[in-house]
């Protein structure tokens, strides 16, 4: 009897002692993900010069503020943010915004400039009742960036019969005010080049809202599949001119329309020839 007992309770030791070490530690999921930096990237089709059989450059701006466009927006989860700090810690290239040929990469210290806004701000001096005039340094907010410019190249890979595209350039787009907080203009603030970008993209998920949580994309998917609404604003041409520099209003909106519908037609005229 003595050794029923023993064994017994050895039997429930090793079981307690089983249990606490099946414990896991705690976490907010219930599996173990995988890192998304991790995931390895689906390289692009090759493409020789021979099959670019036709190429037509055209620069868009996606407007934040469309309801498809609203992942860009999350609070905390923008793309600039996102961008901003790869930038910052080196792990993506910045470009100067003067030229959008990616030929001048900036270093931490001018994007770190880029980053904040000077401001001058009446201080009133409690003990001698004086008010003077301090010039302060804001880094810019996130939600103030909405909308941002891009550089992709159509074409038509004569190897695969198929109109591609292939995005080149991403720029966060700054909006300037005068001193009565007037419209000035809007420009970008850097460039990055999105094949470097990829990666960084890639490892990042952004809130979808129309899909269930475990069905989450990366930055990469969403640009890849082009889940995004864009208009044309400018399309290559020899005297470098945006559409706005000669259009306007009703005019410009059709011009940006024909161009699109352009592309649709060159791929439907090779079939039906």
């Amino acid at each position: 009897m003595r050794i029923v007992m023993v064994c017994t309770c050895m039997v429930l030791l090793q079981a307690f002692a089983f249990g606490q070490d099946g414990i896991p530690p705690a976490a907010d999921d219930i599996v173990v993900r995988t890192p998304r930096a991790d995931y390895r990237l689906l390289p692009n089709p090759s493409l020789r010069e021979a099959d670019l059989f036709y190429e037509k450059r055209v620069w868009e701006v996606l407007d934040t503020r469309e309801k498809i466009n609203l992942p860009f927006r999350y609070p905390g989860k923008e793309l600039f943010t996102l961008l901003n700090e790869a930038v910052l810690k080196e792990k993506l290239t910045a470009y100067s915004p003067e030229k959008d040929d990616f030929s001048r990469p900036m270093s931490v210290n001018e994007v770190s400039a880029l980053l904040t806004t000077v401001d001058t701000v009446p201080i009133l001096d409690v003990e001698t009742m004086n008010e003077y005039y301090q010039v302060i340094s804001n880094p810019i907010n996130p939600e103030t960036i909405i909308r941002y410019k891009i550089k992709e190249v159509w074409y038509f890979d004569a190897q695969y019969s198929t109109l591609r595209v292939r995005i080149l350039g991403i720029a966060p787009l700054v909006t300037e005010y005068d001193a009565d907080g007037n419209f000035k203009w809007e420009r970008p603030l850097f460039w990055v080049y999105y094949p470097e970008a990829r990666k960084v993209l890639a490892g990042q998920n952004f809130f979808n809202p129309y899909s269930n949580d475990k069905k989450t994309m990366t930055w990469e998917d969403l640009f890849e599949m082009r889940q995004f609404s864009s208009y044309i604003v400018k399309e290559g041409n020899v005297y470098d001119r945006r559409l706005q520099d000669y259009l306007a209003g009703r005019d410009l909106l059709l011009e940006a329309d024909k161009i699109k519908q352009g592309r649709i037609n060159f791929e439907e005229d090779l079939w039906s020839r």
